[in-house]
């Protein structure tokens, strides 16, 4: 398991674990000083060393993942770009491919997932950033009138296809999805919490991971302020990996639990794992209580995916059961 934080500095700490309950501290297995090492440990956040995945090819592990770019000519507060490293072992340590990001869109880019369909080509998705990109729509309008905020900033979520090798993209990146347009918009509501809670003026579309179901093409993301309640997930659908996806009616399909008794808020930047045996689906987030107050934990909750539909059975705070195909004579955690 990979995350931001977990104890590394300016990099990335792993978790390994044998039945997704018990979790053994692997330490830091990426550094920003490694010899091919493009990133900045003096612009905000630190370096920005974010949302790190990792993906086992021909038994090597790449590890896609988001950082401040050295090369930052207009000083931009927010300048990130997405690299891939590589190790020989999961532990690491992770080596820059190259002494650059995988590829400069023109703007700055979080959150990579990438996605290997069955016919051997891989996709990169991640997510353009708020950061400078105003963008009119009657959320923005309403927001005027209230006199709340001149502007709302959209991050929002691409897809392009990768190279082989990793090197870089093939074609140019497609938009898959953004926040909605028109307030009657049925996702307008959850997607929009971080403004009509007076937040701050941007709405997101983040954190996405994509799987293949049955000949179905899922993406899952995450809307809202991050450091906020109102952090949530979502899924869209389609029959090719670029899209077009059209989202779910039973969106959001992960949010705050505080509204029913519940004790969980910022549920958010999803992946999907699997049992031991591969028989479950288990969806892993990050989200805070009221014991860990501003600090964001490691949630992992059911989940299924059946005829273009996804349910959630989180978030969950009391024992479950464990997963299928672990040996134990205890079966919950």
């Amino acid at each position: 398991m990979y995350g931001t934080g977990g104890g590394a500095d300016k990099g990335f700490a792993a978790y390994s674990s044998k039945d997704l309950v018990h979790w053994k501290p692997e330490g830091q297995v990426y550094f920003y000083n490694n010899k091919n090492g493009w990133s900045d440990t003096a612009a905000s956040w630190g370096g920005a060393y974010w949302a790190p995945e990792v993906y086992e090819v021909k038994g090597r592990f790449y590890m896609f993942y988001s950082a401040q770019w050295r090369e930052n000519p207009n000083h931009e507060a927010e300048n990130f770009r997405i690299g891939v490293a590589v190790a020989d072992k999961p532990t690491g340590p992770f080596i820059d491919l190259a002494n650059k990001p995988v590829f400069d869109p023109g703007y700055p880019e979080i959150d990579a997932d990438v996605f290997f369909d069955t016919d051997g080509r891989a996709y990169l998705y991640y997510s353009r950033v708020a950061y400078k990109h105003p963008v009119e729509s009657e959320i923005a309008d309403w927001a005027r009138k209230k006199g709340w905020y001149k502007e709302i900033e959209e991050s929002w979520v691409y897809g392009v296809e990768l190279k082989p090798d990793f090197s870089g993209v093939i074609g140019e990146p497609v938009l898959l999805l953004h926040p909605p347009v028109r307030l009657n918009d049925k996702q307008s509501e959850w997607e929009s919490r971080s403004v009509t809670s007076h937040e701050v003026n941007r709405r997101w579309t983040e954190g996405s991971f994509t799987f293949k179901k049955d000949g179905i093409y899922y993406i899952m993301y995450s809307a809202n302020f991050f450091g906020g309640q109102n952090y949530a997930v979502g899924y869209a659908t389609s029959n090719s990996p670029l899209g077009p996806f059209k989202k779910a009616a039973n969106n959001p399909v992960l949010q705050k639990n505080t509204g029913k008794g519940g004790i969980v808020t910022g549920t958010g930047h999803n992946s999907v794992t699997y049992s031991p045996d591969g028989k479950e689906m288990f969806c892993v987030y990050h989200a805070r209580t009221t014991k860990t107050g501003d600090e964001r934990v490691v949630f992992i909750d059911r989940m299924e995916a059946k005829g273009g539909k996804i349910i959630v059975h989180g978030p969950t705070t009391t024992p479950q059961k464990l997963p299928s195909g672990v040996a134990t004579t205890n079966n919950t955690y």
